[in-house]
């Protein structure tokens, strides 16, 4: 685990395995929106992993509750997203991580009150 990292940021294997495809994929999945929060995924952390198969890739996502009613759609927008911005077939799974405040990026959480 990279140790400059807060303990509950997500670090994604693509970071070791395939390093100059990571600005581009972040960039792209920055695009998706949590329409009730107004932050996009990976504000919210909730990109957990990338991977990167012989064949497909693999996103692993959780949303910042299970029934997010805009779950199905920010996971499928996820996946297209990470599809064209990586060239690959791509695939999602839902992470059984719970989400919470301390998965944002850095200085995001401060206003959450939570702390």
């Amino acid at each position: 685990m990279n140790n400059d990292n807060p303990p509950n940021l997500p670090e994604w294997e693509i970071e070791n395995t395939h390093p100059d495809l990571v600005d581009a994929l972040e960039e792209s999945l920055s695009k998706i929106v949590d329409p009730e929060l107004g932050l996009n995924t990976i504000q919210l952390g909730l990109v957990r992993n990338v991977q990167m198969k012989e064949d497909h890739a693999v996103v692993t996502m959780i949303l910042t509750t299970p029934f997010c009613p805009y779950g199905p759609s920010m996971m499928e927008s996820t996946r297209k997203k990470a599809e064209e911005s990586l060239g690959i077939t791509t695939k999602i799974n839902y992470g059984t991580e719970n989400w919470d405040p301390t998965m944002m990026e850095e200085g995001l959480n401060d206003d959450w009150g939570l702390y």
